[in-house]
């Protein structure tokens, strides 16, 4: 939860409170002007209206998928336990609806983006608005692999340090 902080007079602030942290929502404007940028250029190059929605939607989407799956997949590991830390798991858990509410309406925003390019046909009408979708879905689940593996990786990576430490003594000791 991140806050702002105005003072009103000498010893009266009033703080402002939103929802997420100041960097992710840095990074989410990038994200989406990034995706504003590949829409112009694909538009310019290609003249197709329809091929850059879909194509910026996607882009859009992957980004955001793979971000919020990493989140997922850390926010996983740092779970509270219910029964005993009620307000960490009730923070834990509002973290989280925020994270699929704000994916719920980004998928639904690059659907309704695609579908309102000027287009005609099946394909246009009925598969082309779910690519992105399915794209970042399927991001967030790679994702939400790729921060598993990290976590796995550096366990593991610990794990063999710890026991180089435990065997240096020893080899010391043999070698007396």
């Amino acid at each position: 939860m991140g806050k702002f902080e105005r003072q009103i007079s000498e010893g009266v602030t009033k703080y402002y409170w939103y929802p997420g942290e100041k960097v992710d929502w840095i990074r989410g404007v990038l994200t989406v002007l990034g995706g504003g940028l590949l829409f112009v250029l694909i538009y310019v190059v290609t003249e197709n209206l329809l091929l850059a929605a879909v194509v910026s939607g996607t882009a859009v989407q992957a980004v955001v998928g793979a971000y919020l799956g990493r989140r997922d997949a850390a926010g996983l590991s740092e779970f509270h336990d219910p029964a005993t830390e009620r307000r960490e798991a009730v923070v834990d858990g509002t973290r989280a609806a925020w994270r699929g509410t704000l994916q719920g309406l980004l998928c639904a925003g690059s659907a309704m983006l695609v579908l309102n390019m000027p287009h005609s046909g099946f394909l246009a009408d009925w598969v082309l608005p779910f690519v992105p979708s399915i794209v970042g879905a399927l991001a967030h689940s790679g994702g939400m692999l790729w921060e598993r593996l990290a976590q796995e990786v550096g366990t593991a990576d610990m794990e063999a340090a710890a026991e180089a430490d435990a065997e240096a003594p020893t080899k010391a000791l043999e070698a007396a």
